[in-house]
């Protein structure tokens, strides 16, 4: 089989499905299933509980960005700006008032419309549709890398999850669009974590939701510009 056809869906296991569930990138099926399993298998909550303390370094390299003051105002125009015209009938007194009680009911229903918007109120210098992931792996291989591409800063960062390269060797980074040839990104460089540049001529490929794959090769790389050793790992970049 070569590089190009070995494209299918990257497996893992629990891991990987650990790893996905933390990230948000599953089905919603898949994550009511995984969700069952944190609160009923000790191992798989263990396996979460670790892929949230690896990526939380991720979000160190987005800095905070102090929401405009015309967002608060708006929120508490539409939470209480209703209520503060309404007063409540006479003789009743403020629990029999059905002006009072509706009021309450569109406030209870806008404060839950802004805590389901917090996220996009504050978001990251980085629009989350900028960002695609893939999981990397391949069958009897112990070799497996968490992949970001991020299109508006054109790179991506690997996370080596498992696996070493060896004396003499290096992990190479590719990219797969259909059954084309897999062009080359460039060797990973040696560490656990690492960003790589991305040529414009790969850009606009990656965002469309190509495959990547690691090849081991020689130290410095591939001499032939395609791949000369065993795919170690593999998987299809999927939007967040």
């Amino acid at each position: 089989m070569t590089l190009a056809e070995d494209n299918g869906p990257e497996r893992g296991g629990d891991d990987l499905l650990a790893a996905e569930y933390v990230l948000g990138v599953l089905a919603a099926d898949e994550r009511q299933i995984a969700s069952r399993r944190i609160d009923t298998e000790t191992a798989f909550a263990r396996l979460v509980d670790a892929w949230e303390a690896h990526f939380a370094p991720i979000a160190a390299a987005y800095a905070a960005v102090e929401p405009p003051a015309s967002v608060k105002v708006a929120i508490d125009r539409r939470l209480f700006a209703s209520t503060a015209s309404t007063s409540p009938a006479p003789g009743g007194g403020l629990w029999t008032s059905l002006a009072f009680w509706r009021g309450l009911a569109a406030a209870a229903i806008a404060a839950l419309a802004v805590y389901v918007a917090l996220p996009y109120v504050n978001p990251p210098v980085t629009p989350p549709e900028t960002r695609l992931v893939a999981s990397l792996a391949a069958d009897n291989s112990p070799v497996k890398y968490f992949a970001v591409y991020d299109a508006a800063r054109h790179e991506v960062g690997l996370s080596l999850v498992s696996g070493e390269r060896g004396a003499g060797k290096d992990f190479e980074l590719w990219m797969i669009e259909g059954k084309n040839a897999p062009v080359s990104m460039g060797v990973i460089p040696a560490g656990q974590t690492a960003r790589m540049a991305v040529s414009p001529a790969v850009q606009q490929k990656l965002a469309q939701g190509a495959v990547l794959a690691v090849s081991l090769e020689p130290a410095g790389g591939s001499p032939t510009g395609q791949p000369t050793g065993p795919v170690v790992a593999a998987g299809d970049l999927k939007g967040i």
